[in-house]
């Protein structure tokens, strides 16, 4: 069912500035959407703001249509570690575990590391990362830090991958591996992904473009 957001506000600081204003759009289940616009123009934050990491100022936001108003702290921590797989533009990996352990990470949360660990290291031969499995992230590239990332966000097999710039610290090489893998998963599973990028050649492979200007949405386009 997706994500759909009714006139939904952000707005930070006292007094305050309105960074989202008044957005309205639906994603449904498998799209691979890109969010584009410059810096400031709010996209990171809607970003933020479907995934309910950053609670809404106003306006109403279905998930698998459920209001996520009524939803507790509690039950949003659940929705996604059990439904969401996130990457962001660094890789967050922990410098004390292995590449595996980092994949397996948020497995742990669930004790069930052990019966998804044969699901990690195929993810990470899919993703051409299986011979650093037991390097620590301090011995690998960087496209290698953010090709683990990716797989540590897929372990759940999550339903919906969020993605907050993921290629920009990426050389072009290393970008075009993460933007293959996103569609590979989102071809062969069924995946969601929505991907917030600056990169107009990276948001054209995308089968969705939204573009944001100054919180509003100032296109939304389908290839």
């Amino acid at each position: 069912m997706g994500f759909n957001a009714q006139k939904i506000v952000k707005s930070f600081g006292n007094p305050p500035t309105v960074v989202l204003k008044e957005i309205s759009l639906d994603v449904a289940d498998g799209e691979f959407v890109a969010i584009t616009g410059r810096s400031g123009s709010g996209k990171s934050t809607l970003l933020y703001s479907l995934s309910t990491l950053d609670p809404l100022t106003s306006g109403t936001l279905l998930l698998d249509g459920q209001d996520t108003a009524t939803l507790s702290q509690k039950d949003l921590h659940r929705f996604r570690n059990l439904n969401m797989g996130f990457v962001f533009q660094f890789h967050y990996l922990l410098p004390e575990l292995n590449c595996e352990e980092n994949v397996l990470f948020p497995a742990r949360k669930t004790d069930r590391h052990e019966e998804l660990r044969s699901h990690a290291v195929q993810l990470m031969e899919d993703f051409e990362i299986g011979h650093i499995r037991k390097k620590l992230s301090g011995q690998i590239s960087g496209g290698e830090r953010q090709r683990v990332a990716i797989a540590r966000a897929m372990v759940m097999k999550p339903k919906y991958l969020l993605a907050d710039e993921p290629t920009g610290n990426l050389d072009s090489i290393s970008g075009e591996k993460v933007l293959s893998i996103f569609e590979r998963v989102n071809q062969k599973n069924g995946t969601t992904v929505i991907m917030v990028t600056h990169d107009q050649g990276y948001a054209h492979r995308a089968r969705r473009r939204i573009g944001l200007v100054d919180g509003r949405i100032d296109f939304d386009e389908r290839t």
